[in-house]
């Protein structure tokens, strides 16, 4: 928007008058960003043809969807001779085979991915164990994995600091696989490589993929979310165009129109359909390859904090994964693909698990910094590697003191760690009270008034401002929801009540704290 406003600015400050008033878009609306740019483009497209009817041959409403202009893919998709692809591609892969395989497949992929494609090792899962019971509304595991090949280096176990981030390619389901390359009649034993179109190549798209051919199942294992993640709304255009049923044709023209928006948005996104249940929806669809590859969602790694200490668990990286799940409006069960794959893994069966580590939003703090710590839920993931660090530190002399904040519902039905937490407040412990430390729990509905972390914060005044003031570092994780922002309030009225300062003094201390590296936040929603 930003952008939008300075153009829009500058333009009228030259001369420049506006047609239509400024569009801005709104990626926040319900049916996504065309939910602000319909409207706006259709009145555009008015007034285009009240100033220069010339420009349409009928009236306006050619500038939107019609099904006789059709795009063109903007890559090329080439065959290969099997016995070329095998050639490359040994059915016995080593780990450095894996690997190379895995970068040059998602090379290859149009989606737009950050970071390498090579994985820094693979996982191997060796300890599960739910953390929550059963019936109480949360499915939160602790997963322990071992690292059973690395690219760190030949001989090294990998390395991690506390507060950094795993990760992980979930793999898709193979009913799922086989079934999407049934309905859209692909050989999963061709070989393929995938490349920009001649068109795009000349338009400067210098990003070439390696000329290595994969095989083809591989390829929609690796790199195309079918099975959950919901399409786009130019999906449903360019189906239109490959339908030959006629109804299913103009359902989809309906459904890729303005008119059809909020249509689309009770079938599509509110139901949160895959590229597989739409391509069976309608069944006289058949799409080129070229068109599949391009238009659904590229599988994306999932990201997770790390809730272990290197120092403490060589080769070793622990997760908290709370299995994601919720029913639709139609009394549809989905489950989040990464979370509900990890929860159900097998420890008798060696699972590789291509990883990545990353740098969070909580850097690895000094011994001798005093910790103020704050993760409800799942938010204590990344602390339980804080904790166990500054433990270990401590057997070789004093280290600074650690408060924690920990909230879920119910003392009985999602306490997690709890035997962990307790067992570092016991005498001498890095949470105990005599080591200037201590551990606090709001459990949310174990009375008829909700308790949450910011209330404990408050009863625990004192001691976080003299924390504070020594110098102490604050690090906040969990939901994006209220949380945040409610601990922050939180704060600023801790330091204008023990500091004795205004409201805005102590907003501007804790602005300053952020600057010196003190103030860390990493939420997610």
């Amino acid at each position: 928007m930003f952008v939008a406003k300075k153009l829009d600015k500058r333009l009228l400050d030259l001369g420049a008058r506006s047609l239509i008033e400024r569009g801005l878009g709104d990626d926040q609306h319900p049916s996504g960003y065309e939910g602000a740019l319909d409207p706006w483009m259709s009145k555009l497209w008015k007034t285009l043809y009240n100033k220069a009817p010339n420009l349409f041959p009928n009236d306006p409403n050619t500038a939107t969807l019609n099904g006789t202009w059709v795009d063109q893919p903007k890559i090329q998709i080439t065959y290969h001779d099997v016995g070329k692809g095998n050639s490359q591609c040994s059915a016995a892969i080593d780990f450095k085979s894996l690997e190379m395989l895995i970068e040059r497949t998602r090379s290859m992929s149009p989606g737009k991915s950050s970071g390498k494609m090579r994985p820094d090792c693979f996982l191997n899962l060796t300890e599960n164990c739910p953390l929550t019971r059963p019936g109480s509304g949360k499915d939160v595991w602790h997963l322990e994995f071992e690292a059973v090949s690395s690219s760190f280096s030949l001989f090294q176990s990998i390395h991690y600091d506390v507060g950094d981030v795993l990760e992980v390619l979930p793999s898709q389901d193979p009913v799922a696989v086989d079934a999407f390359m049934k309905r859209c009649n692909l050989n999963p034993e061709a070989y393929i490589t995938v490349q920009p179109s001649k068109k795009e190549n000349s338009m400067g798209d210098t990003n070439h993929a390696p000329d290595i051919p994969v095989k083809l199942k591989t390829f929609v294992e690796l790199t195309m979310d079918i099975a959950s993640a919901s399409p786009r709304r130019y999906f449903f255009e360019i189906m239109s165009n490959f339908a030959s049923a006629q109804h299913e044709k103009e359902r989809l023209q309906y459904f890729a129109s303005p008119e059809g928006r909020d249509d689309l948005y009770q079938y599509n996104q509110k139901e949160r359909r895959t590229v597989l249940e739409v391509l069976e929806d309608f069944h006289s669809v058949q799409m080129p390859l070229e068109w599949l590859v391009q238009l659904i969602p590229p599988l994306k790694t999932r990201a997770f904090s790390i809730s272990s200490s290197n120092s403490a668990h060589p080769n070793q990286v622990h997760l908290t994964v709370s299995v994601v799940s919720w029913t639709t409006p139609y009394k549809r069960t989905r489950k989040g693909l990464c979370s509900t794959w990890l929860a159900g893994l097998d420890l008798q069966q060696r699972v590789l698990i291509p990883a990545w580590f990353h740098k969070g939003s909580l850097p690895s703090p000094s011994p001798s910094v005093p910790l103020i710590l704050i993760g409800p839920g799942t938010g204590c993931a990344p602390f339980r590697g804080f904790v166990e660090e500054r433990a270990l530190q401590s057997k070789s002399g004093p280290r600074a003191p650690v408060l924690f904040f920990f909230g879920c519902r119910n003392e009985e039905n999602d306490f997690l760690y709890r035997d962990f937490w307790l067992s570092h407040l016991q005498s001498g412990g890095v949470l105990s009270e005599d080591k200037g430390g201590g551990f606090y729990v709001a459990f949310s509905r174990d009375q008829p008034q909700k308790v949450y972390v910011q209330h404990k914060m408050r009863e625990q005044s004192t001691k976080i401002w003299n924390l504070l003031a020594g110098g102490a570092a604050v690090y906040i994780a969990g939901s994006a929801n209220k949380m945040p922002s409610d601990v922050l309030a939180a704060l600023e009225e801790i330091i204008s009540l023990e500091g004795g300062v205004t409201k805005e003094v102590a907003a501007r201390w804790i602005h300053a704290l952020e600057k010196s590296g003190r103030y860390h936040v990493e939420a997610w929603s």
